[in-house]
């Protein structure tokens, strides 16, 4: 089993970086153009896992780049105010915060045969020439990045400048004695569009670096034209560990024995009343990364994932309360059967384990 080394002086659990953004969400159901007002909130994949990761309790600290507007006096009170390390983010005076804007429903990957009801979310950014585009190679606080049992880091940041790239490219160079590199795929079509015919392999070539990689089923085929687990893994066989999500399926991970050999564990997601899909991708990581810092069997750090997971489905914004680690545990714990007939609506982190409804045949 795949566990997490703590090299000496190290002072936290995980580190994340990348681009987070103030979101703007609509405040009633409808189209960008005929919404009057947004609530705000935050939005970033790896600000939202390091989040994720400080309220199940573990020590994470977010590395990026902000502006010295409003906005980023925001995101650094907000995602502070979670609990996560932002002393090494950086402020930028010559370059805003970015924004943008988003409707409920599914962020389109581009690929053929998308279901022709799915909803699709309304997404627009405004990013370009942000202050995190201007993050580099020559990151200032390489320290502070390397100082971590687990460095995670997503496919957007590779999207944003040449010099982001750069980074992603010098974090997943393979070196003796480097932290656990954690990789989430987050392929998104409109971030790539200058550069869609170079994007598949930029991240396949990311990905290999890795020592875990999260990519999504759907993901893997707009990416690569690749479908189904074993096809993933037989794309991607670099990594320890490799996680396929499978939306509504559940979750097959592939990890490498020392005989070269993978052990392949599967693990069905849970049944939960959806208020909003955007978020899940990033509280599935800090699940799974959370049980493997904790040195957990691969089918319960699939079970946390999908547990943090249904936290973030059951709210309208990227950020949820995740389950107490007690309540956690406890369902993790649960059998197939008991797994199989939870149902998990809005408020259900908020129970006691015994007011989680689990619907137990007779």
């Amino acid at each position: 089993m795949t566990t997490v080394t703590t090299p000496p002086n190290v002072t936290t659990d995980v580190v994340c970086l990348g681009e987070s953004m103030v979101t703007f969400l609509p405040a009633r159901p409808g189209r960008l153009a005929d919404v009057p007002s947004f609530d705000r909130a935050i939005g970033g994949a790896e600000s939202n896992v390091a989040c994720a990761l400080a309220a199940i309790g573990h020590p994470a600290r977010w590395i990026s780049r902000v502006g010295t507007d409003g906005f980023g006096d925001h995101l650094l009170e907000t995602v502070a105010a979670h609990g996560v390390d932002v002393g090494h983010v950086r402020r930028d005076p010559r370059r805003p915060t970015g924004i943008y804007f988003r409707t409920a429903g599914e962020r389109a990957t581009g690929a053929e045969g998308e279901p022709d009801g799915q909803q699709l979310a309304e997404v627009v950014y405004y990013r370009a020439g942000s202050a995190a585009s201007a993050l580099g190679p020559d990151l200032a606080d390489e320290r502070a990045l390397w100082d971590a049992r687990v460095v995670h880091v997503t496919g957007i940041t590779a999207a944003l400048s040449d010099t982001c790239l750069g980074l992603l490219e010098k974090i997943t160079e393979r070196r003796a004695g480097r932290p656990l590199v954690s990789f989430d795929l987050n392929y998104r079509v409109g971030l790539w569009k200058d550069r869609a015919e170079q994007a598949p392999g930029i991240l396949l070539g990311l990905a290999r670096g890795c020592d875990l990689v999260f990519v999504g089923e759907d993901e893997a085929a707009a990416a690569w034209d690749v479908h189904g687990p074993a096809a993933v893994r037989e794309a991607l066989p670099e990594p320890g560990v490799l996680v396929v999500k499978q939306g509504g399926e559940g979750a097959t991970v592939y990890e490498r024995q020392p005989d070269g050999t993978d052990a392949v564990t599967f693990a069905p997601a849970l049944s939960v009343e959806v208020a909003a899909p955007v978020g899940a991708g990033d509280a599935f990581a800090a699940g799974f990364l959370s049980a493997t810092l904790r040195g957990l069997p691969v089918f319960d750090r699939i079970r946390h994932g999908h547990l943090i997971a249904a936290a973030s489905l059951t709210v309208p914004g990227d950020l949820a309360t995740p389950p107490a680690r007690e309540l956690a545990d406890h369902l993790v714990a649960l059998t197939p059967e008991e797994w199989g007939t939870l149902r998990l609506g809005p408020g259900w982190t908020e129970s006691g384990a015994a007011e989680v409804r689990v619907e137990v045949p007779s």
